[in-house]
Order: C-alpha cells, then sequence, then structure tokens
C-alpha cells in the first residue's frame, strides 16, 4: 500500500483522527523526505492542505484518501492499464465562493482544486475542468495518471459548481455556466505561478485538456484566453451554439420521438431520432441513453438558461423561446476561433452529443476562420463515455486511448513543431488492444 508521507496533511484532508503513536510514527516519514516539503501558497486560494505522497497516480490515492473515486467511476474501461508509482506533492484547497454544492473533503464548498506536482517534473503542466457535473478529481484515470507520468504537474477544478441542480448558483441564466469557465482561467493562473515557486522556473509549456463538459472548457479557454496555453485536447467537448446547434436544440426531438421507436419500432419515429442526429448503427446504446441522460440532461440545462419555462421537456422548442435564452446561451456560446493548436475527438456512436450535431460543426466553424492550428479525429465506434465498452466490446471502442495518442501528438506539434496526421475518421482495429492503443494515422 503506498505510504503517505506528511500524515498531518493527510489527514487534514481525509478528517482522520491521529492518536499518539500515529504522530510518532509520522515523524520519521517526515524527516525522510525535507526536499517534499511544499509550502506553496496558492494564489487566491481560501484554504488548501499539502500532503507529500508516494504516488499521486490513482493506483496510490485511492489508498491514501487523496481522489474519490465515484468522481471518475465509468468514464473509463476496466481493461485500461495505467500508470503508477509518481511521487510527489498533492495541493487541495478552494478559492473563495458562495455555493456549496461540492461535499468532498468535507468541505462543503464550491471552486475546489486539486494540484499535483511531480518530483520528478519535465517542465510542462497540465489543467483540466471536469466532464459532466463531476467535481475536481474527474480526470484523475483519465487524464492526471497520464500527465503524471509524463512528468507534467497536473491541477483541475471542480468548475466552480456541481451536481445536478448547479443551475441554482448563480443570479440570472446562464451565471453557472458562465463561472465553469472563469473558474479553469483562475486555477490555470494560480497553477502556473505555483509551479514557477515550487520548481524555481515557469512552466515550458502548459496545455488544456478536458472531456465533454471540459473538453467545452478547452474550446472557450483556446478562443479567449490563448496566451495561458500552448495548446489543448478537446474530447467530445459540449457545443454550445447561440443559434444552434446545442442540447436544445436536437434532445427535444429525441425525447419526443424515442417512447414510439421503443415500444413498437415506428419507423416515422426511428427517421427522427436519426434525422436529430444519432448515429445509423447506434441503436443499442439507445436504451440506456434513455434511462440515464437525455431528460436530465435537457432538464438541468433548461433550467440554467430559461428556468420560466413550464412546459413538458419534449415539447421545447428553443428557437420559440424569448430572446433573453438566447443572449442567455450566447454568454458561453463558442465562436471557432481558436489561437493555440487545437485537437479535437469524439465517437461516431456518441449518443449524449451527436457526432453530427456537435464536433462535426465545430470542425467546420474552426477551418471557416481558417485556422491551421487544428486537427480532428472522428473515432468510429466510440460513445460517450468509455465504461459502456465493458459491457458491448464488440461493437465499441473506447475514445481515452485516442485522446492520449493525440496528447502525444500535441506534444511534438507545439514543441518540435512536427504536424499531427491529418484529421480523418479513424476506423475501428479488426484486432489489437483497442483499449490502451490508438493509431491517428486513418489508414493504419
Amino acid at each position: 500500500m503506498p505510504k503517505v508521507r506528511s500524515l498531518l496533511t493527510a489527514t487534514a484532508l481525509t478528517g482522520a483522527t491521529l492518536t499518539a503513536a500515529a504522530l510518532t510514527a509520522a515523524a520519521p516519514a517526515q524527516a525522510q523526505a525535507p526536499a517534499c516539503a511544499p509550502n506553496v501558497h496558492v494564489p487566491g486560494a481560501q484554504k488548501q492542505v499539502d500532503a507529500c505522497l508516494d504516488d499521486l497516480t490513482t493506483a496510490g490515492t485511492v489508498a491514501s484518501g487523496h481522489t474519490v473515486p465515484a468522481d471518475w467511476a465509468g468514464l473509463q474501461s476496466t481493461a485500461t492499464k495505467n500508470p503508477a508509482h509518481v511521487p510527489g506533492v498533492q495541493i487541495d484547497g478552494y478559492f473563495p465562493d458562495t455555493s456549496t454544492f461540492n461535499t468532498n473533503n468535507g468541505w462543503n464548498h464550491d471552486a475546489q482544486f486539486v494540484i499535483r506536482l511531480p518530483e520528478h517534473w519535465t517542465g510542462g503542466l497540465v489543467v483540466a475542468g471536469s466532464p459532466g457535473n463531476r467535481r475536481q478529481y474527474a480526470n484523475d484515470f483519465t487524464i492526471s495518471d497520464w500527465a503524471l507520468a509524463k512528468g507534467y504537474a497536473y491541477a483541475a477544478t471542480d468548475k466552480g459548481n456541481s451536481g445536478t441542480e448547479f443551475y441554482k448558483d448563480g443570479k440570472r441564466p446562464g451565471d453557472a455556466m458562465v463561472e465553469w469557465n472563469d473558474r479553469l482561467t483562475q486555477l490555470t493562473r494560480a497553477a502556473k505561478k505555483v509551479v514557477a515557486r515550487h520548481y524555481g522556473r515557469s512552466p515550458r509549456r502548459t496545455y488544456a485538456a478536458g472531456i465533454s463538459n471540459g473538453g467545452y472548457l478547452v474550446r472557450w479557454q483556446l478562443e479567449k484566453h490563448p496566451e495561458l496555453y500552448d495548446g489543448g485536447i478537446d474530447a467530445e467537448g459540449t457545443l454550445w451554439r447561440t443559434d444552434g446547434p446545442n442540447l436544445f436544440t436536437y434532445l427535444p426531438s429525441i425525447l419526443r420521438a424515442y417512447p414510439s421507436y421503443a415500444a413498437n419500432g415506428d419507423p416515422s419515429a426511428h427517421k427522427a431520432l436519426l434525422d436529430a442526429g444519432l448515429a445509423p448503427g447506434s441503436e443499442f446504446l439507445w436504451r440506456f441513453h434513455d434511462q440515464v441522460y437525455w431528460n436530465l440532461t435537457q432538464t438541468i440545462y433548461r433550467k440554467e438558461f430559461d428556468p420560466s419555462y413550464t412546459g413538458d421537456e419534449a415539447d421545447y422548442n428553443y428557437a420559440a423561446r424569448p430572446r433573453s435564452v438566447h443572449k442567455a446561451v450566447a454568454r458561453i456560446a463558442l465562436t471557432g476561433r481558436i489561437r493555440k493548436p487545437l485537437i479535437t475527438l469524439q465517437g461516431t456512436y456518441d449518443t449524449l452529443l451527436p457526432i453530427s450535431t456537435d464536433s462535426d460543426v465545430y470542425s467546420r466553424m474552426v477551418r471557416a476562420r481558417g485556422s491551421a492550428l487544428y486537427r480532428y479525429y472522428r473515432v468510429e465506434a466510440a460513445n460517450h463515455v468509455d465504461g459502456l465498452y465493458d459491457t458491448y466490446p464488440d461493437r465499441l471502442r473506447p475514445l481515452l486511448p485516442c485522446m492520449r495518442s493525440a496528447f502525444t501528438a500535441l506534444e511534438a506539434w507545439t514543441t518540435r513543431h512536427q504536424s499531427p496526421p491529418e484529421s480523418a475518421t479513424l476506423p475501428r482495429p479488426a484486432t489489437g488492444d483497442v483499449v490502451n492503443t490508438c493509431s491517428l494515422n486513418a489508414a493504419s
């Protein structure tokens, strides 16, 4: 079991009670690792708790209590191979905020963050926002482990609000999601200073990386704050456009059509579902998404932008809603004007954010701006969450290995000016370890 080097700071995080014997046992461990002593203040933080750990990856933090597995449950295949044994410093804390959705660490305080500083640092920083309505540890398995093993410092935020009632935060429609973008900007600026103070020099390169809502944050940051980053990885980022497509232009259509399709396979309902953006061949995923995602997603985001609507979600007509609703969406809308290298990936079987209404559209938006700083890989048979691969290994493939290949390509692109493979649809391999390997060359 990995050993927590600084038992005092670790228990401050987990809320455990120290006995006199435990304090005595902790002293030699502290003395053995003087170089690890953090003593780095996070600029703007209201609270922070530091710990020196033998392993910053999930292989160690699950045991030491420095992650919350529920934050990242279901986002990866159980067959995914992850690195381990990366010693260093973890800083947990929060920035000033008035909302209390985040119960992690027993703090009941939003704007929580985690910063990890590996002993063997290679000069870079990876910053991430959480996917879905999850919290700051949501990327621990999918992004943090990989980045730390490559020698990067890592930072992530809960986006300032979380959970399925995030829309209750803020004073006016759209405020909660505006905060998401602000919190990632805030954390990036703070993490850069933490890295500089801890290692004695600023990071040579800083990347943004995210999945789903986290991917949206990457897009927004490279559009609005390119000065903070050297590039980004956007995996299936949520597309927000004032006039659509967005969640409100296709989810109500799906909610209207699916009951008839589920009841009797109604051909007209099937056509309506495909017209709404769902991919042919993804039908085996529809029941699960109906039970878990579609109505919940429509409801909570509609409450964020249009709280005055009182009708059925299946009857929601975004185009006919008041101008104030469209103005609220405009506050967080994307433009496609990226100003640093960006690699986008999305699965063709994404049944929550259909690829035809999401990344296909964002790709056209970027190219309409004439940007050469972009690559887009459509990953055949990948779905929105890799956990479903374990249920359908004969029909799906995970997106995560392609995201990791894209990260390696982004490094080469931004440090050695080595262009990634051209944008393409990546066919599902007939052989090989699809859970842990992915080629960005479509012909491979």
